[in-house]
């Protein structure tokens, strides 16, 4: 997906630990679970730059338009996987972003999100808010 020596504008990591409740039948780590961790990450990200209290006020925010995760490596309960997420481009209305997910340094998931901003009352699409666009042109990004 992005090479790992590319930029990675608002670089975002966390630690992750694979629960009883995240093992599907087959003894694995949901496919599911993977589209929560990207949460957690889009949310680490947006924390610092434009918190839900400040979409909350605004009421504006993303929405995601799409999501490519490509599994590589099975994760099994009790792993530890660190996840990753940054910007890989960044437009007047959408972004969007890539992440892996490694474990003892092997990649076993990317993945690539697309979303744009909205007004939540209407549904529909604005510009980027200001305060993240000015993250952006300082990481270089837009």
């Amino acid at each position: 997906m992005s090479p790992a020596s590319a930029p990675r504008p608002l670089l975002v990591r966390l630690a992750f630990q694979a629960h009883t409740y995240d093992i599907d039948f087959a003894g694995i780590v949901s496919n599911i679970v993977y589209v929560r961790w990207l949460e957690d990450l889009r949310g680490h990200m947006l924390s610092g730059i434009y918190p839900v209290e400040k979409m909350q006020l605004t009421g504006v925010g993303p929405v995601l338009l799409e999501t490519d995760i490509r599994y590589r490596r099975a994760l099994k309960l009790g792993d530890r996987p660190v996840g990753e997420m940054w910007v890989a481009e960044a437009r007047a209305a959408h972004w969007i972003l890539q992440a892996e997910f490694t474990l003892d340094g092997g990649r076993v998931c990317e993945a690539r999100q697309t979303g744009a901003f909205v007004d939540y009352a209407h549904m529909r699409p604005v510009r980027v808010p200001e305060e993240l666009r000015k993250a952006l042109e300082a990481a270089g990004t837009a």
